[in-house]
């Protein structure tokens, strides 16, 4: 099955305008942006037959050019980024399996993820959209609760059936719990990682579809699946010592430089 991957870009994020240029520094010092590394991100997935960059932003396309990624302007009218990952879709002839939108914020993800993700969907072929859960720590549940403390969006989490089909999508934390935990205990709450594998079909149909009132008030375009009456297939994927945290305010670049320090990641 042919795999396309496209990262959905947008300049003027509400929370972090600029945010896919925003400079990162890795283990050595060397800067890097935002969109670059989310680029090489992808390029480390195996199994996948094109990555794309989708914006309809020109510093972006210029940005995104001078270090090698192929480019797909999509329209300023996208929504969010299954809409412009669906227009990229079209502009690209419509002729790939499986899309994956790996947003432009996650520079930090696996590729293991991705492609364990590829595989969720490919094994169950009733489901029409996929997308990774990673099982918290107590040192990551315990930083999405400060982030909300604080009046911050940190992240989004999940809760699903035992069939893996999601039941909800939110950026508070869910499900409650009232008991503390130590930083490397495993708890029951679950971070959603921001990426989708979508059937072609289920993609094309999306931005027909109106938005829900549910998607209006968290802001999260996945729910909009949902609202319809499609299934969501949660993948649960292993961090394996891993870091992982996706960068949605300006606060959030020195946690992700620190993790990237830890990690070597040049």
């Amino acid at each position: 099955m042919s795999v396309l991957i496209a990262i959905p870009t947008r300049y003027a994020s509400t929370r972090y305008p600029g945010k896919p240029l925003a400079p990162l520094k890795g283990a050595s010092g060397q800067s890097r942006s935002l969109i670059e590394r989310s680029w090489r991100a992808a390029m480390e997935v195996q199994g996948v037959d094109r990555v794309v960059v989708a914006t309809d932003d020109t510093r972006i396309k210029d940005a995104a050019e001078a270090f090698g990624a192929e480019v797909v302007m999509t329209s300023e009218d996208c929504a969010n980024g299954t809409e412009r990952c669906a227009e990229a879709h079209t502009a690209l002839g419509s002729g790939y399996d499986i899309v994956v939108n790996l947003q432009g914020d996650a520079p930090l993800t696996p590729h293991w993820f991705i492609e364990d993700l590829v595989q969720g969907l490919k094994g169950a072929p009733k489901a029409e959209i996929a997308t990774p859960v990673l099982r918290c720590d107590g040192e990551t549940l315990n930083s999405l609760l400060a982030d909300r403390k604080a009046g911050r969006v940190g992240g989004t989490t999940a809760v699903f059936a035992t069939d893996n089909t999601a039941m909800y999508f939110s950026k508070e934390v869910i499900p409650f719990t009232s008991k503390p935990y130590l930083e490397t205990d495993m708890t029951p709450v679950f971070h959603h990682v921001g990426v989708y594998a979508y059937r072609p079909d289920a993609l094309a149909a999306y931005p027909s579809w109106p938005t829900g009132p549910l998607e209006t008030l968290e802001g999260l375009e996945q729910l909009r699946f949902m609202e319809n009456g499609r299934a969501v297939l949660c993948v649960e994927v292993e961090a394996k010592g891993r870091a992982f945290w996706e960068l949605n305010n300006p606060e959030d670049v020195p946690r992700i430089e620190s993790m990237m320090a830890q990690m070597g990641v040049e």
